[in-house]
């Protein structure tokens, strides 16, 4: 069935760090103004639609995640006559703003929870979740920043508990409350009357919770918990009522976070006739490198492609003929794309860089790329606790100092899983910190923008990496079959190769690539059929075939042929 034409599905998503991507007040941090700057620049790189990461007021315990004011900007960020100038910039432009929605969970400094927590009659007091001390201790829940791994936090005030399945200071709202829902929706019909283009959505499949808060086995392990917060009993409706109450009022894209939800659910959010959300990301792939036993800790073993290929091949399936995928390899939350699924060795690290985009925007499924993606931005990998900024990294730490156990290993670990190496400063120029601000940054910047991993640096290189981004965004959008085309597997059990075909009407695409250290000489299987192929684009020298049955892929090259 011929999937319907929409300008989500087609458009390719940049996304931005705020804090990150550069500062124009020299303070260090970036900011709005910082990003109305860059905006010729992200024009050309041939991006469509920018996701940026929380902008609104807030306390900064999660950088941005725990919002004080839904309807306000951050003052680090900027104003909202900021605000809205950027959005007046990307749309003059033809780029589209899609806002971060996070409604799982406040700030504890929002006025609806300083309210609640006042008293326990107080009108706000059902706009979170309270277990009062009087029943005992409350059922036992998982928390993914706390140091002690408890969602339970005791206020004196009241003499209660009350639910946060991030950080203390992030208490989850409270969505069996009807006036809490109608208050979220005002405040999205907010920004869409504002004119931004959509939203993406945190953690959404955790916003239902059954609130006679059931015991769970003692021995639960936190993938146990991520599962059961994902499967709330009147998530759908939610969803549903979102969808009547205000999405279904504007032309607008939706993506929703979704750890927990396994393919099999896929189209209970994403297939249109049930008018819930356009796409979501899933969380298989990012848990491929992982350790199995212990969620944030990299599996020694590493990872195979065919795995790999298994999950991208799964996940396609599922939105075959109905619903919509999303593309992604990195983001805030994971390390940079090149450090993990590629070679960031000098050696391979443009071949990876470039492969790995080549890979995206081949796929079927919205493609999202990553600030500094475009240009092969690596991880940090810091030594010491003491450069790491990220509550996630520094409560885990604080953990271990409890339990007495291995700091060594754990900094090791962080060097490839941690969030922070996602978060350091964009790479515009060798200045000092990379011309991203004037004075020392926030967060480290990677010294490797000294090495040629930066904008100005790529910019005259037809070479660069960020050249070969541009090159294959237009490739993209000037083959529909890339877009909305058939794709079919080549050889699921090769551990080098992924090839891959993508066909529409009369176009057939063969993408060729190679996820590894050697030179590959790859025989095509019998059973693809065609008279003659055509070079698209590769991110290497190729050997000059013409049989274009057996091709030498170079470490980490791609190729993607037309064949006719």
């Amino acid at each position: 069935m011929a999937a319907e034409k929409k300008w989500w599905k087609e458009g390719i998503v940049y996304q931005i760090y705020p804090r990150s991507f550069n500062d124009t007040s020299g303070n260090g941090i970036g900011d709005l103004r910082g990003i109305i700057e860059k905006l010729d620049y992200i024009k050309s790189i041939g991006v469509d639609i920018i996701w940026l990461n929380p902008i609104y007021k807030s306390p900064n315990d999660d950088n941005g995640y725990d919002i004080s004011d839904y309807q306000n900007i951050m003052s680090e960020f900027g104003t909202m006559a900021d605000f809205d100038e950027l959005l007046y910039g990307m749309h003059n432009r033809g780029l589209k703003l899609i806002m971060d929605l996070v409604v799982n969970h406040s700030s504890d400094e929002h006025e609806w929870f300083q309210q609640s927590k006042s008293s326990r009659d107080n009108e706000y007091r059902d706009y979170y979740h309270w277990w009062p001390a009087e029943k005992g201790t409350p059922p036992k829940r998982w928390s993914y920043f706390d140091v002690n791994s408890d969602a339970w936090k005791y206020d004196e005030q009241t003499d209660s508990y009350y639910l946060h399945y991030f950080s203390q200071k992030q208490p989850d709202l409270k969505w069996e409350n009807p006036k809490l829902r109608s208050e979220i929706y005002k405040m999205m019909a907010f920004w869409f009357e504002k004119g931004i283009d959509g939203f993406r959505m945190d953690v959404i499949p955790f916003i239902s919770k059954d609130t006679s808060y059931p015991e769970l086995p003692a021995d639960a392990q936190p993938e146990d918990f991520v599962a059961f917060y994902a499967n709330g009993p009147k998530l759908h409706n939610y969803l549903r009522e979102m969808n009547d109450r205000v999405l279904s009022q504007y032309d607008v894209m939706t993506v929703g976070e979704a750890p927990g939800i396994a393919v099999d659910h896929a189209l209970d959010f994403v297939d249109e006739d049930r008018k819930e959300l356009n796409m979501f990301f899933h969380f298989d792939l990012m848990t491929l490198d992982r350790d199995p036993d212990e969620l944030f800790t990299m599996n020694k073993d590493g990872w195979k492609l065919s795995e790999f290929k298994k999950i991208h091949t799964k996940w396609d399936k599922a939105f075959a003929n109905k619903g919509w995928g999303s593309m992604f390899l990195s983001n805030h939350d994971f390390p940079r794309s090149v450090s993990r699924w590629g070679n960031d060795d000098p050696e391979f690290w443009r071949n990876s860089a470039t492969l790995l985009q080549t890979f995206l925007l081949t796929m079927r499924g919205t493609p999202y790329f990553y600030y500094g993606d475009e240009i092969g931005m690596t991880n940090i990998r810091f030594n010491s606790i003491e450069e790491y900024r990220d509550i996630n990294t520094i409560n885990k730490y604080k953990q271990l100092q409890n339990q007495g156990k291995d700091f060594d290993a754990f900094i090791e670990n962080e060097k490839d899983a941690a969030r922070d190496n996602a978060r350091t400063p964009m790479q515009w120029d060798e200045s000092t910190f990379a011309g991203f601000s004037t004075t020392k940054p926030w967060i480290s910047v990677n010294q490797n923008y000294k090495s040629g991993v930066t904008v100005k640096a790529q910019e005259d290189d037809k070479y660069s990496v960020l050249n070969y981004f541009r090159k294959m965004c237009a490739i993209r959008k000037s083959n529909e079959a890339l877009i909305y085309g058939e794709y079919k597997l080549i050889d699921e059990t090769n551990e080098q190769v992924y090839a891959y075909t993508r066909s529409l009407e009369d176009d057939c695409f063969l993408i060729l690539l190679n996820f590894s250290t050697d030179s590959v000489i790859y025989t095509l299987p019998s059973d693809i059929n065609y008279n003659a192929a055509k070079l698209i684009v590769s991110n290497d020298r190729i050997k000059d075939d013409k049989t274009y049955k057996e091709f030498l892929l170079l470490p980490y090259q791609a190729i993607v042929y037309k064949l006719l």
